[in-house]
């Protein structure tokens, strides 16, 4: 597949369009990607002019994957952007790999200049790993936030569908791209004009920076029953820390039978074991998308012994930590 950059119509007033400069990682996420070109193709439609033009560019110059499997003809390589561009990179599926040494060393070179740079869906680790997001606010797609929590500390990483901090701007993945762009546009220009972008895509609620990226407690679980979702809540606050159930049934003001019964009625399972099951997610969330050695992985989900992770680990997926992250590490061989 091929995007062809359109021809550039010259403001009445002489100005020169807006440039956003897309950098597409390997595996790059479509949606992200397109939901951003989308929202500036169609301000450009609304005012009737030119306010924003793209060039779409890549390591090597050619084409790029997205995640789906389809190539993209790229206009360029890494090359050098203007002062005035606005770089965005757009990630996806395995950023670690696709983060390489030729990429970063651009990046930094060109973020020197000082350009807006924004990290699409999981290229927030991409800015991260730069060293652009160093004392910044920033977001990620929520199943990269337990890993990037434990490789950059020093970013403060909220839960937000988007976060604009000065010259560093992220997203969470999806559509939130799109509410990127509404403020985007809505700062050059007018609400007005963002509003008629929104309504162009079919875009009725728009999201602010103040919105949360997943779903709350009781949608996600299919259940609205108040003390429930304060539970799932604590324990997904305490991974690695946690906490027994009877000071759980406490701090809801339940016994601990009342609480076993609780889970038991609408999850089918014990507080002990939902609790688990959080915890061995967020363990292959971290064997997946970090370095970090399995005994520390087991450290950061709660258990006091690899031989203890091992073992539930295995009881529950059915294979051990260590083959888990050979097999991963294989499949982005091939």
């Amino acid at each position: 597949m091929t995007i062809t950059r359109p021809a550039t119509r010259t403001h009445p007033d002489g100005d020169q369009p807006k440039r956003f400069v897309f950098v597409l990682l390997n595996n790059f996420t479509l949606l992200c990607f397109s939901a951003a070109l989308e929202s500036l193709r169609i301000a450009n439609r609304m005012a009737e002019k030119d306010l924003y033009s793209w060039r779409i560019i890549g390591e090597g110059g050619d084409v790029a994957y997205c995640s789906a499997g389809t190539g993209f003809k790229l206009d360029g390589d890494l090359d050098e952007i203007g002062r005035d561009d606005t770089i965005m990179i757009c990630g996806g599926i395995d950023v670690q790999a696709a983060t390489t040494k030729r990429l970063l060393g651009w990046l930094r070179r060109e973020a020197r200049k000082g350009p807006p740079v924004a990290g699409l869906c999981t290229a927030a680790y991409t800015l991260a790993k730069a060293g652009l997001l160093d004392g910044k606010r920033a977001t990620i797609h929520w199943e990269n936030q337990d890993s990037f929590t434990e490789e950059f500390p020093e970013v403060e990483l909220t839960k937000s569908v988007f976060v604009v901090d000065e010259k560093r701007l992220t997203t969470a993945g999806g559509t939130s791209s799109i509410d990127l762009m509404l403020k985007l546009i809505a700062d050059d220009n007018d609400e007005q004009l963002a509003n008629a972008v929104a309504d162009q895509l079919i875009y009725s609620s728009i999201r602010t920076d103040q919105d949360t990226q997943r779903l709350s407690v009781p949608t996600r679980i299919g259940v609205r029953h108040p003390k429930l979702s304060q539970v799932i809540q604590i324990m997904e606050q305490n991974i690695e820390e946690p906490i027994s159930p009877s000071i759980l049934a406490k701090d809801v003001g339940m016994s601990t039978r009342q609480l076993e019964r609780l889970f038991r009625r609408y999850l089918n399972r014990s507080p002990k074991r939902y609790y688990m099951e959080l915890r061995l997610q967020k363990a292959r969330n971290l064997l997946m998308q970090t370095d970090m050695s399995v005994i520390n992985v087991a450290l950061a989900c709660g258990f006091a012994s690899p031989s203890h992770f091992s073992k539930c680990y295995r009881a529950h997926y059915d294979t051990t930590p260590y083959r888990e992250r050979g097999t991963h590490a294989a499949r982005l061989s091939i």
